[in-house]
């Protein structure tokens, strides 16, 4: 499936939004693929989220002009991982010539790294007289030794310029939060999600990541909320342990409300007396 997530550099929740199955549609003879259910989620919810003015992230194979243009219908923009092997008309524009740059110095506990960007505006995304017009930016990030740490390009149709360039690259890198911050929860977090995979001869496995999901979206939401479960979850840490908690309580105890469950979780309440 394509699930789509918020995510925003600086933060650590995620708020996972409706997802896409890759199947095979209706009609179609074709196997179904990621591309083409990333264009049906743009289709099918691009209108909703238009008003927050999204930018849309994605791997190397979202890179491409029928994505990128799926998502300038919707009234968004995309900041795509590119490839150099899978970009040969970029990298061609990209020889020979001196590339604008902008680095800075980040302060890490007591050493400090060096991040580098370069950046190209206004390049041909494919070969061909109608191919779309992207900027390319990338990071190379080194070490106090000099020792190249991590590096990446990505192409957006927003303005790369001196003052945007570092954002724009932090935003694009902000992208991993949704296998760290989502997925690894869901697998292991005490979701079970990779456990619904097989259910079913037709759509229970994608009901059950259905609800895996919409479980997941209520608890971070909760999460950012102030009151009795952010309290209990901050007390007891993992989530993990927050549900294992929650599931022996319950299975012995009696509660008469979700805040007085709440509350014994974050040792706040004593627990009732059995009947």
């Amino acid at each position: 499936m394509v699930c789509a997530t918020i995510v925003a550099p600086g933060h650590a929740q995620v708020v996972p939004l409706e997802p896409e199955f890759i199947r095979p549609q209706d009609g179609h003879e074709k196997q179904d693929c990621e591309s083409r259910a990333v264009r049906r989620w743009l289709e099918r919810h691009g209108a909703r989220y238009q008003p927050l003015n999204p930018i849309y992230l994605g791997d190397d194979l979202l890179a491409c002009q029928p994505v990128c243009e799926a998502v300038l219908a919707e009234g968004g923009h995309f900041l795509f991982t590119c490839k150099p092997s899978s970009h040969q008309t970029i990298q061609e524009y990209l020889t020979g010539i001196e590339l604008d740059e902008h680095v800075e110095r980040i302060r890490r506990g007591r050493t400090h790294a060096t991040h580098t960007y370069r950046w190209l505006c206004d390049v041909p995304l494919r070969a061909g007289k109608d191919a779309l017009t992207v900027n390319w930016l990338s990071i190379e990030i080194r070490d106090a030794k000099g020792k190249l740490t991590y590096r990446n390009s990505f192409i957006t149709d927003l303005p790369v310029t001196r003052e945007t360039v570092a954002e724009l690259a932090a935003c694009a890198r902000a992208r991993w939060k949704i296998e760290n911050e989502s997925f690894n929860v869901l697998k292991n977090g005490g979701y079970h999600l990779e456990h619904n995979f097989g259910h079913g001869q037709q759509h229970l496995a994608s009901l059950l990541v259905c609800f895996n999901l919409l479980a997941f979206a209520i608890h971070t939401v909760a999460d950012l909320a102030k009151g009795a479960w952010r309290h209990a979850r901050e007390t007891l840490g993992p989530r993990t342990r927050f549900f294992n908690n929650l599931q022996g309580l319950t299975t012995y105890l009696v509660f008469a409300s979700w805040t007085e469950l709440l509350e014994t979780l974050a040792c706040v309440r004593a627990p009732p007396r059995p009947p």
